[in-house]
């Protein structure tokens, strides 16, 4: 009896030790998380004062011809390829007695240093208002041409001018320090040598030096006849009038023709491209000569689009060289580009057979060959390797969320891989192409550096970035896919879950979207891509869930034109195909469902709200489109077509009609002076929601464009992050 009671006494001591462990485990667990660092939007956010500190940790590379140096604080090094070891090539302390600057412009990093002469020991230097060349051997400054007070400018090596818009107008300063004024009417309605048609189309710049550097082709656009958006500058003592040319879809445009000066005639003519009415000029490329101008042209429609060459001494149209339509869309975003063995030949973009890819033709417009071919998205086009007359691409056709290095060769069409095979690779060529420096990141790894030989493949491992969250609470991150509408189509996403998560609690979860073209928010790359904001959410104990739908970028023709003439529509369809999903998961709360976005983002934010009231109880829509309407030409016109033309869709997108539908609680957030979602999208929503009796929340950040910049930045994302923690929470 004794030893049975004995006997059972013990398993009862066995039972209660086990527990009292796993009760101190458990506890221990718990301690450690506290333990670990918490984060915060100043850590987090890229306008926070301690953001650099948490970023990964990188290097600043370029090429000299195809020596590889890098550019520290005070010096510049070469490095070996082969090895990855450095040598001195100059420091600060040399540099800066050479460039004659005052000490308020002197040079303080070198950073940014470039060598535009691979057969010379010639750095280019830029500091506040000088752009200088230095020769570090010789012990010299070579050239310098102030750029105080320029609106923009374009150094040309080859010529070593200077062109530049000061005042509205537009300037060439040679190498001797002669200046030339080519323009007089420049004005806030008559805009030369800049970005034209609202950057779309692959427009970032409007100055274009010949190869030779003895010509330059610049835009000229005239937009006196575009409606003026009445912007306010609320600064002053006496808040100013300060309107923005902002051509609404369906109203009347500006009217774009491209010029050509000739630094040794001193003459410049434009190119005879004929009337430029309701017409877009685009990727501008010189041929190897410097003798023919090439430039894509496309309709208002934008689709029909012609590759058009020009002569640069007359402005003559020579040939139209190739030309394509698409029912829907046609969207030229890459210039031509010449093999560097060859100047009868050049390659050329396109994604009319479903995806983009590069095809091989010649200077009378003749298509030889399609170079790459299948279904995945020539991504980036790098340039060639000269000796084994190969292009160097980057290609998604590892995986829709990875981008992959290849040299493909233009004869065999053969591919050799020039990357670890994961991840997501940002690679620059060497002068020849023999050589790249290739800068990517995998879901685990924050940063690498590999030099990589185009020729044989062989790669280096150069630098390795540690985790620089490192000892803070990480949530951990997820990527899949599922269906999209159509029942077919995957769509990838990310899940970041909770701080501690545990599946058998039950979590807030806010939706995170874009969904719009030409962006993506799912990659392969750190953390699967995801926004610092969503570990600060995560931390606080939400799930956070985003999602790829149809019409987003990289994923061919059919994927992004799904969305054609009804924007939202679609894409909502596959955002709630991403909630289905989401309710199917134990540890979601679905009646605490939340969902946040900017811009298209802001769009999508305010359609979901509205058109699903019942399923997401919070919102935050930041710059967000309530009408097409009042969206730019370009963009609005490309993909809803003009409000004349395609009534139906503009008043189904439109959200002016659904602010009655609102339920839930919805902060809209914009730009006091946003010149891309201009204020009266969101007035115009609240002056609805006023009529209708409904009740969202609105916030103005004075003086701000489209996205908050600087500390403003974390203020936003702590107002965001406020009103889920008010509301949905």
């Amino acid at each position: 009896m004794t030893k049975k009671e004995g006997k059972t006494s013990g398993r009862k001591e066995g039972g209660l030790s086990m527990k009292i462990k796993f009760l101190m485990a458990a506890l221990m667990a718990t301690t450690l998380a506290f333990a670990q660092k918490q984060f915060s939007l100043e850590d987090l956010n890229y306008g926070g004062n301690n953001y650099h500190n948490l970023s990964p940790q990188n290097r600043y590379l370029t090429w000299w011809g195809d020596e590889l140096v890098r550019n520290d604080l005070d010096q510049c090094s070469l490095i070996d390829k082969k090895t990855g070891a450095e040598t001195v090539l100059f420091t600060l302390k040399d540099i800066v007695p050479l460039t004659q600057s005052n000490e308020h412009n002197r040079m303080r990093y070198l950073y940014m240093a470039e060598f535009p002469y691979p057969d010379q020991s010639i750095v280019q230097l830029v500091n506040g208002e000088e752009l200088m060349l230095v020769d570090w051997k010789a012990g010299e400054l070579v050239l310098k041409h102030s750029k105080k007070d320029l609106d923009t400018y374009e150094f040309c090596p080859a010529s070593k001018a200077l062109a530049y818009v000061k005042d509205n107008n537009f300037f060439i300063t040679d190498e001797k320090g002669k200046t030339v004024q080519l323009t007089t009417d420049g004005s806030r309605e008559i805009v030369y040598a800049q970005s034209v048609h609202r950057n779309e189309f692959g427009i970032s710049k409007g100055i274009f030096w010949s190869p030779d550097g003895q010509r330059v082709a610049f835009y000229r656009m005239d937009q006196s006849m575009v409606s003026d958006y009445p912007q306010v500058n609320i600064f002053s003592r006496v808040a100013a009038y300060k309107p923005d040319k902002y051509p609404m879809a369906g109203e009347t445009s500006h009217k774009v023709t491209v010029g050509i000066y000739d630094l040794q005639t001193g003459k410049t003519v434009y190119l005879q491209a004929g009337d430029p009415t309701d017409r877009y000029f685009t990727n501008i490329a010189w041929s190897p000569d410097s003798k023919t101008v090439y430039m894509f042209e496309l309709n208002r429609d934008q689709n029909d689009c012609r590759l058009v060459s020009y002569d640069a001494t007359t402005g003559t149209k020579k040939q139209e060289l190739y030309r394509e339509t698409d029912e829907k869309y046609v969207e030229p975003l890459h210039p031509i580009v010449f093999l560097p063995w060859d100047p009868t030949k050049f390659i050329m973009q396109s994604q009319k057979n479903g995806y983009n890819h590069l095809y091989l033709f010649n200077v009378n417009g003749k298509e030889l060959k399609q170079v790459t071919s299948g279904p995945y998205v020539v991504m980036d086009m790098l340039g060639f390797n000269k000796k084994d007359k190969s292009v160097i691409v980057a290609t998604n056709q590892e995986n829709p969320i990875q981008k992959n290095l290849f040299a493909v060769s233009i004869s065999s069409g053969k591919k050799k891989a020039l990357d670890t095979g994961s991840g997501v690779h940002n690679a620059t060529l060497s002068s020849s192409g023999q050589w790249l420096f290739d800068k990517f990141s995998t879901p685990d790894q924050p940063r690498n550096i590999n030099i990589a030989n185009t020729s044989n493949g062989q790669q280096k491992d150069y630098f390795s970035a540690p985790d620089p969250w490192k000892g803070y609470n990480v949530p951990e991150y997820r990527s899949g896919t599922i269906k999209a509408a159509d029942g077919e189509t995957d769509l990838y996403y990310r899940m970041v879950m909770p701080i501690g998560f545990n599946p058998n609690n039950k979590y807030p979860t806010v939706v995170y979207v874009y969904g719009g073209p030409h962006a993506h928010n799912v990659e392969a790359s750190w953390h699967y891509g995801s926004r610092s904001w969503e570990t600060y959410m995560a931390q606080k104990g939400y799930l956070l869930f985003i999602l790829d739908n149809r019409g987003s970028e990289n994923r061919g023709k059919e994927f992004e034109q799904a969305t054609f003439r009804q924007l939202g529509q679609i894409e909502m369809q596959d955002q709630m195909k991403g909630v289905e999903f989401l309710k199917s998961l134990p540890y979601v709360d679905a009646d605490r469902m939340g969902v946040h976005g900017w811009s298209f983002g802001g769009f999508m934010t305010i359609s979901l709200m509205t058109n699903y009231p019942d399923v997401f109880k919070v919102g935050v829509a930041g710059g967000p489109v309530i009408d097409w309407r009042w969206y730019e030409v370009m963009y609005g016109e490309r993909y809803m077509d003009t409000p004349q033309d395609n009534p139906e869709g503009y008043e189904k997108t439109s959200l002016l009609e659904k602010a009655g539908n609102l339920n839930g609680k919805l902060q809209i957030i914009t730009g006091y002076n946003d010149d891309t979602v201009v204020p009266q999208h969101c007035l115009s929503f609240l002056a609805k929601c006023i009529e209708k009796g409904t009740q969202p929340d609105f916030f103005a950040y004075p003086g701000e464009p489209h996205n908050m910049r600087g500390h403003s930045s974390v203020h936003l994302h702590e107002r965001i992050t406020q009103y889920f923690e008010d509301y949905l929470k």
